[in-house]
């Protein structure tokens, strides 16, 4: 079923010639492993494709469901109870944010936003070989991009779902911290980098340039309103995320 133990990493030898569906290291039985982990049988199929878990050949499609809900089976309680108090955090953090209004900036003060400022200036210097619009845009973009990076590291290289969900927990409230600064587009009150308002400084406001060249600029508060509400959502989609996977965490540290 296995080449390599979901469990304790064993790896299959030659002359290991006992039970192909226990693992003669820890004794693991991969079928009790596959229906607990994933809901589905460990059975061969006659000519059924591989997919690959933990770097694992078992020979069973997977749905996308099911990959995004797996826990490691390697992960011990001391996991768990970091993954806990991490989670207790952003989900505390999280409908903080949510429950702000976008409208009085106070995203604005918070350490993330500091974070999230990097990022977005370093958006505008990496899309300048791009022209000018999308030098400007960059900045947004910069500060979205680098938390879908870290959500996707996580989820396809080092298959580690708990952490994928607090990168996409991380990419909501970046588009939060967008909400503010679009809904200035018109107003140019808020203060830019460097100092001053956008009032005192023409030219200056991203937003202003984005919608204004797009011909969208009295648009400016709805699509504020879109992006801190496509924001909160994709905050709730993390915590629902990784809320799953520390339950099913604990049931596994309990099972039999």
């Amino acid at each position: 079923m296995f080449t390599v133990c979901p469990s304790c990493r064993h790896q299959r030898r030659p002359e290991e010639t006992g039970d192909p569906g226990i693992c003669p290291a820890c004794r693991l039985v991969y079928a009790k492993w596959a229906k607990r982990q994933l809901g589905i049988s460990a059975e061969r199929p006659a000519n059924g494709p591989q997919v690959v878990i933990y770097g694992d050949g078992l020979t069973e499609p997977i749905r996308w469901r099911d990959r995004l809900l797996q826990v490691d089976p390697r992960a011990g309680a001391l996991h768990f109870w970091g993954h806990a108090a991490v989670y207790l955090i952003v989900f505390v953090w999280g409908w903080y944010f949510i429950l702000l209004d976008f409208r009085s900036n106070a995203i604005g003060e918070s350490f993330l936003h500091a974070v999230n400022l990097a990022f977005h200036e370093a958006g505008h210097v990496f899309f300048m070989p791009f022209g000018r619009f999308m030098t400007i845009l960059g900045g947004t973009l910069g500060q979205l991009i680098m938390p879908a990076i870290v959500m996707l590291v996580f989820l396809l290289k080092n298959r580690d779902n708990f952490a994928a969900s607090i990168g996409l927990w991380w990419f909501g409230q970046s588009l939060m911290d967008c909400a503010p600064y679009i809904n200035d587009a018109r107003a140019l009150q808020l203060p830019l980098v460097g100092g001053g308002p956008g009032a005192d400084r023409p030219g200056s406001q991203d937003w202003e340039n984005i919608l204004g060249t797009l011909g969208w600029l009295h648009h400016d508060h709805r699509i504020a309103w879109l992006a801190d509400a496509a924001g909160s959502l994709i905050v709730m989609t993390a915590l629902a995320w990784g809320g799953i996977l520390l339950f099913r965490h604990h049931r596994q540290l309990h099972a039999p």
